[in-house]
């Protein structure tokens, strides 16, 4: 059983923590019931790597202290904990995959939320200016979709699991600027940035070590960031061309 679905957004989650918690933690927990009651053998649980905070260690690895600095952190997070006790205490295989800013295709870039690289990619396409919060030298672990569905289908098909906690990335970090400029270099633009004040709940850097995906998924990124990258900004050109 895959456990995907959440309110995936750091800054909605400052706007509405109690919708952050209820779509969250509560969704967690009573998916956690109902894979129990129907004796389902597997419970693999999307984490999100915001439970690592500011932490300033890089690469973050899983024996560090979880440090979330936001509602959706937290509520991720307690997601963690029901799946490690579900398993030590009901015997359900349980495993949490912490996520690295995912992107791919289908993304909605005109949520208010919209997360970074689709909002980037629609306007730089149109091209408009991109707004970053921050001075962009914050830096990101950016993981394309399909190594996530990769990871989560080795999940899925691993030995016996039992709670663990497995970082999902590319292993490697990019600052939000240098992003900008492979973009520029994909759509053949110099589009500059304009930048503003940072968001509350935002982590300043990101890097994941994911030695132990390895060792407990045989995990490993089938698509670099840069091809990742790459294959949106054609998927979103198409979609921009099929809608005019």
């Amino acid at each position: 059983m895959f456990h995907l679905a959440a309110q995936v957004s750091v800054p909605a989650s400052v706007d509405d923590p109690a919708r952050t918690h209820r779509d969250c933690t509560d969704a967690t927990f009573k998916m956690l019931m109902a894979a129990r009651d129907a004796g389902v053998k597997r419970f693999v649980y999307s984490a999100s790597s915001a439970a690592y905070g500011d932490d300033p260690a890089q690469p973050k690895t899983e024996r560090m202290l979880p440090s979330p600095i936001s509602p959706y952190a937290i509520g991720k997070l307690a997601g963690e904990y029901y799946c490690s006790v579900f398993a030590k205490v009901f015997g359900l295989e349980t495993i949490s995959l912490r996520y690295f800013n995912v992107f791919g295709p289908y993304q909605d870039p005109k949520s208010q939320y919209a997360a970074a690289i689709p909002a980037f990619i629609t306007l730089m396409l149109a091209g408009k200016t991109p707004t970053i919060y921050g001075d962009g030298e914050q830096t990101r672990d950016f993981t394309y979709v399909d190594n996530v569905v990769n990871a989560n289908l080795l999940a899925a098909t691993a030995g016996q699991t039992a709670g663990e906690v497995v970082n999902i990335a590319s292993g490697k970090s990019v600052t939000v600027n240098e992003t900008i400029s492979h973009l520029n270099d994909i759509l053949g633009k110099n589009i500059r940035p304009v930048y503003a004040a940072p968001r509350a709940g935002d982590v300043k850097h990101s890097s994941a070590d994911i030695s132990l995906a390895r060792k407990v998924l045989g995990f490993e990124p089938r698509i670099s960031f840069r091809e990742g990258l790459a294959r949106t900004v054609e998927w979103y050109g198409a979609e921009s061309s099929r809608k005019c």
